[in-house]
C-alpha cells in the first residue's frame, strides 16, 4: 500500500513539475487545444446570428458572468457530453441562471445554421430543465467571426473529414468581457464553477488548476475519448527520478566530504 502511494505521489509530482514548465504549450498538441489567454479580452463587436435567427453582438450579450462553450451541432464526439455536463452542473451548484450568471454557446463550424443551433437547444430542453432556456443562447456565425473569438478564446481545433478534432473546456468570462478561467473536461464540479463564476462576477481570473489533468491525458481522434498518456508520463518520471537520483548523490557527496 505504501509502495502504490509513493509511486502515485511520484507520478503527480513529476506531471506537476511538467505541466508548470510546458504551461505555454496547447493541452492536447500544438495544433490541438488550448492556449490560456487569461485576462484578455474578448472582443466586443463580433456578430453572430442566435437560434431565433436575429444577429446579436458577442459584446451586448456578454453582461453578466458567462459560461463559453465552444462546440459544433453535428459532434459525434465530446460536444453532447460537454453541453450535458454544463447542463448537469447547472442544476447542482445552486446559482441562478439568468440573475447569476449566463451561459453562451456558440460553433465553431460556420456551416453551422440557426435551424440546427435550435435544434441542439430543444434536445438539451428535453433532457434538462426547461429554465436553460431563456439565458442558454446558441449562436452561430461566419468564419470571419468564429476565427476571431477562438483566437481570442486560445481555442485550437483541427478539421479532419467532416469533423473536428478539438479540446473539451468551458471557459468563464466576465460582464466586461475577460476571460477569467478554464475548466476543462466534460463534466465539471459545482464548487468549481460556482468559484469561477463569483470570480468574474468580480472580474478575478485564476490560473487552472486541472492543466495537470491535461498534461497527463490526451485526446484520442479514433475513439473520440481522453486516454493515458503513457509515452509523456514514462519520460516525466524518468525526468523526474534522475533529478531525485541526482540530488541525493550531491547530498551523500557532501555528506561524506
Amino acid at each position: 500500500m505504501k509502495n502504490r502511494a509513493l509511486i502515485y505521489g511520484i507520478l503527480i509530482t513529476a506531471c506537476l513539475l511538467l505541466s508548470v514548465f510546458g504551461q505555454s504549450q496547447s493541452v492536447i498538441s500544438p495544433e490541438i487545444g488550448v492556449e490560456e489567454h487569461l485576462d484578455s479580452i474578448i472582443p466586443p463587436n463580433l456578430t453572430f446570428t442566435n437560434e431565433q435567427n436575429k444577429q446579436v453582438k458577442l459584446g451586448d450579450l456578454l453582461t453578466k458572468p458567462t459560461i463559453l462553450t465552444l462546440v459544433y451541432f453535428d459532434c459525434p464526439g465530446l460536444c453532447s457530453p460537454l453541453l450535458d455536463g454544463v447542463s448537469e452542473v447547472v442544476e447542482k451548484m445552486g446559482m441562478e441562471l439568468g440573475k447569476d450568471y449566463q451561459i453562451v454557446t456558440v460553433s465553431f463550424n460556420y456551416k453551422d445554421t440557426p435551424e440546427k443551433a435550435i435544434q441542439k437547444k430543444n434536445t438539451f430542453l428535453k433532457r434538462h430543465s426547461k429554465s436553460h432556456a431563456k439565458d442558454w443562447f446558441y449562436l452561430t456565425g461566419d468564419s470571419s467571426n468564429i476565427h476571431a473569438l477562438v483566437n481570442a478564446v486560445g481555442f485550437k481545433f483541427k478539421q479532419q473529414g467532416n469533423d473536428y478534432i478539438h479540446p473539451g473546456v468551458i471557459t468563464i468570462v466576465s460582464p466586461k468581457g475577460k476571460i477569467t478561467r478554464y475548466l476543462y473536461g466534460v463534466s465539471f464540479l459545482p464548487f468549481d464553477v460556482k468559484m469561477a463564476i463569483i470570480e468574474a462576477g468580480k472580474e478575478q481570473s485564476r490560473p487552472t488548476i486541472n492543466r495537470l489533468l491535461q498534461f497527463c491525458f490526451s485526446y484520442d481522434p479514433e475513439g473520440r475519448r481522453y486516454t493515458l498518456a503513457v509515452t509523456k508520463i514514462s519520460a516525466t518520471i524518468i525526468i523526474f527520478l534522475a533529478l531525485v537520483l541526482l540530488i541525493t548523490l550531491m547530498l551523500r557527496s557532501k555528506r561524506k566530504k
